[in-house]
């Protein structure tokens, strides 16, 4: 979290500030979703927890890209790499899936989901139309 509160005060607060279009890849909301998992045995609702620890001082993104895909096909994505890490294993992926899932349902008006289990060139065509319709608003 020191990392992402360094991030946002010496990258992103600059350049809204210089009114810079800002792209960033895992934001909060991945603190959220990734989080909410590992801490769930912690708390009641472990995502409204991690999400009020950045309460104040995150900078929330204007429209965020939600890419989904069947849990079990992100793990067979990740191929034979030797023993799996936590973020490689079913269980744990349908976990944040079903944590972003909420994230984007809370907030329908900043989410876009994407289906990721789709061809790449027609992954790619999405997100671009998305973004070029959010820019020309």
């Amino acid at each position: 979290m020191a990392d992402h509160a360094g991030h946002i005060a010496k990258v992103i607060r600059p350049a809204l500030a210089e009114g810079k279009i800002v792209f960033s890849d895992r934001y909060s909301d991945s603190r959220y979703a990734y989080q909410g998992v590992t801490l769930s045995d912690d708390f009641d609702d472990a995502v409204a927890w991690v999400q009020g620890i950045h309460r104040g001082w995150t900078v929330m993104p204007d429209m965020t890209i939600l890419f989904t895909i069947d849990p079990a096909v992100a793990v067979s994505r990740c191929g034979v790499r030797g023993e799996k890490t936590k973020f490689e294993k079913l269980e744990f992926l349908t976990n944040v899936q079903d944590n972003f899932l909420r994230l984007a349902g809370e907030e329908p008006s900043r989410f876009v989901i994407i289906d990721a289990g789709a061809e790449l060139e027609n992954v790619g065509l999405q997100v671009e139309a998305k973004v070029r319709e959010f820019l020309n608003k």
